[in-house]
Parts: C-alpha cells; structure tokens; sequence
C-alpha cells in the first residue's frame, strides 16, 4: 500500500511540474512520502 501511495504521489508531482497544478501541497505531499518510505526501509532492516 505504501509503495501505491507513493507512486500515485510522484505521478502527481510530476503533473504538477508539467501543468503547475497545486506545486507547493504536492510538494509537501512527496516529501512526506519519501520520508515514510525511507523510515520503513530502515525498519524493515532492522527486523
């Protein structure tokens, strides 16, 4: 589930890039993905 909402957070991202729809709440949006992803990494390392 993780990985969808992080796909469906970088398809939108980049749509934000191209058609400069809602740039800086998609932004926020990724950055928080990408920091949940890195944390789960690192706890799934650890188990």
């Amino acid at each position: 589930m993780l990985w969808t909402v992080f796909v469906i957070l970088l398809i939108l991202w980049l749509l934000g890039f191209m058609f400069h729809i809602a740039g800086g709440l998609i932004h926020i949006l990724l950055v928080i993905a990408v920091i949940t992803l890195i944390y789960n990494f690192i706890r799934g390392r650890r188990r």
